[in-house]
């Protein structure tokens, strides 16, 4: 069975390229991809990676809220009993920040200019399939 993953866009930002670049190279990796869209709450997505059974979630950002974003989804996993599901993410992000996010539950952190390749072994490497 084929790693499913959420690709989301969580709070005010309006830049999408990435994400969609990222979900089409995971698409293309084999993994099963839902992309949620724009301006996506923390619970709107971890609804979604619940209803959808993934087994992570990518979230992209550029607003500089992913201090705020990024653990607040990680928790509402945990809340719903989905701490199982792994949460990396992409975007605009300090390098200060990442080990932070990091030690916060966020598995990865991939900055602009990571080779597509880096980020579709990683989740294939970390995400195990389910069966």
């Amino acid at each position: 069975m084929a790693i499913r993953v959420i690709v989301a866009k969580p709070g005010l930002d309006g830049h999408d390229r990435g994400a969609k670049v990222v979900a089409r190279a995971l698409r293309d990796a084999g993994m099963e991809v839902i992309y949620t869209g724009l301006h996506q709450t923390p619970a709107q997505i971890v609804a979604a990676a619940i209803q959808e059974d993934a087994q992570a979630v990518g979230l992209s950002i550029h607003s500089g809220a992913h201090m705020t974003l990024f653990p607040k989804v990680v928790a509402l996993l945990r809340e719903q009993g989905a701490d199982d599901v792994i949460v990396f993410g992409g975007g605009i992000i300090p390098a200060a920040d990442i080990e932070v996010l990091q030690s916060q539950g966020v598995a990865e952190i991939f900055t602009p200019g990571t080779p597509m390749k880096t980020i579709t072994d990683w989740v294939a490497a970390n995400v195990p399939e389910r069966v």
